[in-house]
This record gives C-alpha cells, structure tokens and sequence, in this order.
C-alpha cells in the first residue's frame, strides 16, 4: 500500500538522528505538586493497547481525553478508540470506541477538539470528523473525509502543491470564535477549514513549501486569535545526509490568506516538531517527535527558544518516545500523548505529566450546530 510504505520511509529517516541536549530524567512515584521542579516528568497513565499508538489529547474536567491509534496497518484490528483518564490519578473511567469503521481496512483516529457544548471531535482517517456526546456515547459525523487531490501539475484545481500524488493525511484541529474548524493535512500540503455546523472541508491554505517528507501537523490559534500557528515535522534530508528538522509557520487568521502571509516562527534543526499549544505565559510549548531525541521544546512569543527538555543519555526513549500532542492539567503541567510510533514499545504508549508551571492559554471552544 503506497500510504503505509511512505509512512514507513518517513519514521525510518525520523528515527536517524537524534542527540540530546538539554535534558530532565524521568521520574517514579507522585510528588507533592509545590515539590516538583521544572521540567519534572511522570507517567501519568499507560494508554490500552490495542490500540495503543495515541496521539490527540485534550482535557475536559477532571479527565483527560486520549485517542489512537495514529498508525497505519490496522486492517483486521478492533475499532478505534478514545479513553478518558482522570487527570490526576491517571484511572481510565472510560473507552469510547469509533462506531461505522470498516475494521478490514485501515482505520485509526489522529487528533480532537472539544466544542463549548462539551462535545468531542474526533478526525478518523476512514469517517471524516466525529462527534461524540460524552454522556450518552452518541456518535455523529459532523464533516467529510478530506478529499485525495492530484498534484496540480497534473490537474486543473482543486488540486495539490506537491510533487508526488499522495493521498491525503488528516492530523490537526482547531476551533475559531466562529465556529470554523481547520485541518491539517499532511501529505497533500493544504489547511483545510470546514464551516460551523459541518459538511465539507473547503481549502484554505495551500502552499508548495508544505510539501515536504511529514508537513502540516500541529495545529492551534493563538492567544489573540488572530493567527494560525502550525507545525512542518520534517523539512528533508540534506546533501549530506543529514535531518534538516521542521518548522512552525504563522498565517494570519483571515478569509483567504495569500501566500507572502506565510511566516516562518522558528526554525528546528534536527528536531521534528508535532503538536504544539500555547501557555498563559505566551510561550508556545512544542512535542519534538524525532527518535531518539524526543521531548518538549518551549518558545518565546518572539519566535526564540527558550529551553528544550530531553531523556537522559542513559535514557533515550523513556519517558519520552516520540510525544505526538499537548495538553495541559489544571496545575502547571503539560500533559503529553506518547505516540511511540517508531520503537512501537507498549508500555511507552502512555501520557506523561511535565511540570512547567504554567496554564493553558484558554482554547477556542464556540457553540456550534
């Protein structure tokens, strides 16, 4: 299957490279939360697997909501799944799993967003966006898969800026105050918007520089709500050989952005970033997902880094293995879906608890029909 194969060859050049540079080890057993140190990081919850693989994450309440698995090849496996765990004890109160998949083909859930009404949504690779009530356990589509486009140098538009014709790759969502949700797509170099209320995606942002090995990924607004933030994972291999990392870009929060909108907020070099979310401080907090040199990077609203925290030498895939999104508890912590996708390892399927002292910058969650 050409989608699987070049997932593969992207995690395969992700998992080259790595080194370490600043880094927190891991730690065991609870601690007073006045007690924790900068950059302190626990298990908080091992997520079930199958499905394991998680990537979206999201707190509502006193739960934390995980969903999985972001991976290919789950032809014949049971349906995908969303566990809610309580953000402090890590107790998994409750599984929701994916209703109207076709299990004999590949099927898997990427990341979610909540509404103001408290509803959860859901991007599935086969369904398009769910929504579930997380009373009742009702499920809807609220929009559309994303359409496969040809690569516009072999079809008239809607068609995509890249150069080979892959299918597209749902990742990301958010929320604006008008109840637009944009969706990152990954293989087909577009931001996608889909209109309150649902139906069809529409294209919003499509650009050629986004054509690369892994592009469009994470996804957030910013505080003000006048921009797109938006994480490129890997920009390519060098001449050399060497991993050129990623990028976050900015794009004004408009209509139609253009293509001189596009803006470069840091550059990575050897990192891979994923997902990324925004603190009350107004530093952009990042998941470096690159192999072997997994962890978190933190910005500065200018654009600067202000440190990145990184496993022990000794330690270079616990506990952090490949985080794939943020979310933050109510008590100075990041809370991190640990995706694991290149070692595969089960019990580094987990969330992880980063002490950071500082709180959520608050997302957009409007009413919607």
């Amino acid at each position: 299957m050409k989608t699987r194969s070049n997932v593969r060859v992207k995690a395969l050049a992700l998992s080259l490279f790595g080194i370490s540079t600043i880094y927190i080890a891991g730690q065991t057993g609870a601690r007073a939360k006045t007690d924790r140190p900068f950059g302190d990081v626990q298990v908080l919850a091992t997520v079930p697997n199958p499905p394991g693989f998680p990537e979206g994450i999201a707190v509502q309440g006193n739960k934390v909501y995980v969903s999985g698995p972001a991976r290919f090849g789950t032809a014949g496996e049971p349906p995908s799944k969303v566990f809610a765990f309580d953000t402090k004890t890590g107790e998994l109160v409750r599984t929701y799993a994916i209703q109207g998949e076709n299990l004999s083909q590949d099927h898997a859930n990427s990341c979610i967003a909540f509404d103001g009404q408290g509803r959860l949504y859901v991007v599935n690779i086969q369904l398009g966006i769910v929504r579930i009530d997380l009373g009742s356990g009702q499920q809807e589509v609220y929009a559309a898969p994303l359409p496969s486009l040809a690569p516009c140098s072999m079809s008239a538009p809607p068609c995509s800026p890249t150069v080979a014709d892959l299918p597209p790759l749902p990742n990301d969502i958010a929320f604006d105050a008008a109840g637009n949700l944009y969706e990152t797509d990954s293989f087909q170099a577009t931001i996608w918007r889909i209109p309150s209320g649902g139906g069809q995606p529409q294209i919003w942002f499509q650009n050629s520089a986004l054509d690369t090995p892994f592009g469009p990924n994470g996804l957030r607004l910013d505080p003000a709500e006048t921009k797109i933030y938006f994480a490129i994972t890997a920009e390519g291999i060098g001449g050399m050989g060497e991993f050129l990392g990623g990028k976050i870009y900015t794009l004004p929060l408009v209509a139609s952005p253009m293509a001189s909108d596009l803006q470069v907020f840091h550059q990575y070099n050897g990192e891979a970033p994923d997902g990324i979310a925004f603190g009350r401080s107004g530093n952009l907090y990042v998941a470096l997902a690159a192999p072997f040199n997994s962890g978190v990077g933190i910005l500065r609203p200018n654009g600067t880094e202000v440190t990145q925290l990184h496993n022990a030498p000794s330690s270079p895939i616990f506990p952090y293995d490949s985080p794939a999104n943020i979310a933050f508890n109510k008590h100075g912590s990041l809370l991190l879906s640990n995706h694991a996708f290149a070692t595969g390892i089960p019990a580094n399927f987990t969330v992880l608890d980063v002490f950071v002292d500082d709180k959520e910058s608050p997302l957009v969650k409007p009413n919607v029909p």
